[in-house]
């Protein structure tokens, strides 16, 4: 099946069979944090733990500039990313806040008057 529709989707990274395979490491990287000694391990030292896993030095530099649309473009899954956030001590909505070029405040705002509007942009390869 070819997904690349989905990539017309502006501001929307639709998690298909290709980001998964791209994402594998990122995503199991996160998932280790969900253990409490690997978060002081990752703590301590963010980058030597990072280096024991396979993932691309796009991705490590995304974790490590804590560049989530980074994450997600190179395979990252938002339910994963979580872990990082969590790691951090950040609710998920000051996380995908800083995703959105907005505020807490003005993301939470939004969010609580339903959201993106649908009018706009809605093909990028249209420009409508």
């Amino acid at each position: 099946m070819d997904f690349s529709a989905f990539d017309d989707i502006p501001g929307t990274r639709v998690f298909t069979p290709e980001r998964s395979r791209r994402g594998y490491h990122l995503n199991q990287f996160c998932m280790s944090l969900m253990a409490p000694a690997n978060r002081e391990r990752f703590k301590s030292d963010e980058r030597a733990y990072l280096d024991e896993w396979p993932m691309t030095q796009a991705q490590k530099t995304a974790v490590l500039a804590r560049d989530y649309n980074a994450m997600l473009d190179t395979g990252g899954n938002i339910y994963f990313l979580a872990k990082i956030f969590a790691t951090d001590g950040l609710s998920f909505v000051q996380a995908v806040s800083t995703m959105t070029g907005m505020s807490v405040e003005q993301y939470q705002d939004m969010m609580l008057a339903g959201g993106r509007s649908p009018e706009g942009q809605r093909s990028i390869s249209k420009g409508l």
